[in-house]
């Protein structure tokens, strides 16, 4: 039997940059925590967004579909300041990991301590069968400053924008994917892995790459279901 989700791909990240409550907290200004934004306008039209981050790359994209019928644009690309741990999921509260996977945006803070901060659903169904029972962590979130234990720091001016086109893609009511991959997914880059990341390559090839791929050669995400053993599955639009 399986799990279900039929959810359109469409984007990282903190764990525990502890937690991240809507409270006040006192301005960032430390300019090395500022980042560039792309300094884009908003586009007039977002039916859906697609955020996907690369980890080894350090970068995160952020794409947009105007209407149902198109295709999807790169807004842009924004360097990641700051993100802990090493390639491969996240499996357990404290290991200071990124997760990978595929995800959504689950709550906008525009109050956080990180200047301002988008959650993600970690951890998903995948997640919650294969990481740790107890405590599989929490708090996942792509935020401003430069500091993270397991998040995605991307600055404070950069997290402005990306957090104004996600509150304009929020109100389409369609939700915000986010993907997170450990590097573009290609063969070569597959091939080419060292030994110490032999137990982590089959579940970049075979559930992750489907997806990195379907997009590269589309430039439409596309959709997934989750298996009762965790597995990612992919389903074509």
């Amino acid at each position: 039997m399986r799990l279900v989700f039929f959810l359109p791909l469409t984007l990282l990240v903190c764990v525990a940059c502890q937690p991240d409550p809507p409270s006040k907290a006192t301005p960032i200004t430390d300019p090395e925590a500022m980042g560039s934004p792309s300094n884009k306008p908003i586009p007039e039209r977002i039916n859906t967004l697609y955020i996907r981050a690369f980890k080894s790359e350090k970068q995160l994209e952020v794409w947009y579909q105007p209407s149902k019928s198109e295709k999807y644009s790169l807004y842009h690309s924004y360097p990641v300041l700051r993100a802990s741990g090493k390639l491969g999921p996240k499996r357990k509260e404290g290991d200071g990991q990124v997760p990978e996977g595929l995800y959504y945006v689950d709550r906008f803070n525009p109050e956080s301590q990180f200047h301002l901060s988008l959650g993600l659903n970690y951890p998903n169904a995948s997640d919650l069968v294969r990481s740790d029972q107890e405590k599989p962590g929490t708090d996942i979130f792509i935020h401003g400053s430069n500091v993270s234990i397991g998040c995605l720091a991307m600055g404070n001016d950069p997290i402005e924008e990306i957090y104004a086109i996600a509150e304009k893609a929020k109100a389409s009511g369609n939700k915000i994917r986010v993907d997170i991959f450990p590097f573009r997914l290609s063969d070569e880059n597959l091939d080419t892995q060292p030994e110490k990341y032999k137990d982590q390559v089959s579940f970049w090839r075979n559930e992750l790459q489907p997806f990195y791929t379907y997009f590269e050669n589309t430039r439409t995400p596309a959709f997934f279901n989750i298996d009762e053993s965790g597995k990612y599955h992919l389903v074509k639009n």
